[in-house]
């Protein structure tokens, strides 16, 4: 099951007591302080699983605890450290403070960070003998390791970024690209969580691709199942925006194009400013040249977008067009042409 945010309270280990003991021996009645350090905490790490792509595992658990550190004895026996906490996440996934809202991390790649230190053990009475005090009685109390309330929020990382209404062909172009399995069928919403694929257009040429739910108008207000989901666009470098050019909805293939652009706006002009490619898809219901060309112009036309750069006739299901596409993605994420090219234009009055 797809489970892209949670909220958990993450606790480090409290550090352990120092001990107040002496030394007490047949022969040496006079022995003199011997009270070991506390053990200190555990850690909470952090640690980015590249097989995972879901926070299913932090659902049901709200509290997650390394182990305190253990109390010192006699003898100078130091306690023992407390185990550090170890958790896998998937890469991409950010903590947020809970209280405030504000970035603690934003875990990537390999990476393995500690987010909240334990407590420092406590110093024992053998730590405090000096010549003016050879008898000390105290010791201190370990100290309390870090604690935080955060909001786990995943977001996908991927370099392309498919985004389309319901049944415009997001799932099958991704199937077809890739050796991801999204469900297809022929009604609107068949894939419920964000789909990723490595496309491998040769043998040293690859991109992670993304297939983001169908949106609809009023996304962005929360409507449908896109919303949940917008944030996983915001990592990717390049969007492929897919437009059935038979619509079931029976608009404009143009005007459903406008629709989904008005969405990324309202959501993030960040998003809505990313260097964008339009795949016109299902050209080959299209009975002939005329009729695609005529398709083609019209989406030109309301885009701003130069039919021989930045739009693509394909067909996910015979693969036709496909590999114009990727050679122009593959130039826009890793070529010499910079990614702050070509951007869609609101629509004219």
């Amino acid at each position: 099951m797809f489970v892209d945010h949670a909220i958990i309270t993450l606790r480090a280990g409290n550090g352990g007591n120092g001990a107040v003991t002496f030394r007490r021996e047949k022969f040496d009645p006079k022995g003199g302080p011997n009270g070991g350090n506390g053990g200190d905490g555990g850690d909470v790490v952090l640690q980015a699983e590249s097989g995972m792509s879901t926070l299913y595992d932090f659902r049901n658990q709200a509290v997650w605890a390394a182990n305190d550190g253990q109390n010192g004895s006699g003898k100078q026996c130091s306690g023992a450290r407390g185990e550090d906490l170890i958790l896998k996440l998937p890469p991409g996934t950010i903590l947020f403070d809970a209280e405030t809202g504000v970035v603690m991390h934003d875990l990537k790649e390999g990476e393995r960070v500690i987010i909240a230190k334990g407590g420092r053990g406590g110093w024992g009475n053998e730590h405090f003998k000096r010549s003016d005090n050879q008898t000390p009685k105290t010791a201190e109390d370990g100290e309390r390791g870090q604690s935080f309330r955060v909001r786990l929020e995943l977001k996908l990382i991927a370099e392309v970024g498919f985004v389309g209404l319901p049944n415009a062909g997001k799932s099958t172009l991704l199937a077809a690209l890739t050796k991801a399995t999204p469900k297809i069928a022929n009604y609107p919403f068949t894939t419920l969580s964000p789909q990723l694929g490595v496309c491998e257009i040769d043998a040293s040429r690859r991109m992670v691709m993304a297939d983001i739910p169908g949106l609809i108008e009023g996304a962005s207000e929360g409507k449908g199942i896109g919303h949940d989901f917008l944030r996983h666009i915001e990592r990717t470098k390049v969007i492929v925006h897919l437009i059935d050019v038979q619509p079931d909805n029976g608009m404009d293939p143009a005007k459903n194009y406008e629709t989904i652009r008005e969405e990324l706006r309202a959501y993030s002009q960040i998003l809505a400013d990313k260097p964008e490619i339009i795949a016109v898809n299902k050209m080959d219901l299209l009975p002939d040249e005329k009729e695609r060309t005529k398709a083609l112009k019209a989406v030109a036309r309301i885009t701003g977008a130069r039919l021989d750069r930045d739009i693509f006739p394909i067909s996910g299901a015979t693969r036709a067009g496909v590999r114009p596409l990727l050679e122009r993605l593959w130039t826009l994420l890793h070529g010499r042409e910079e990614l702050a090219g070509w951007k869609p234009v609101a629509a004219e009055e």
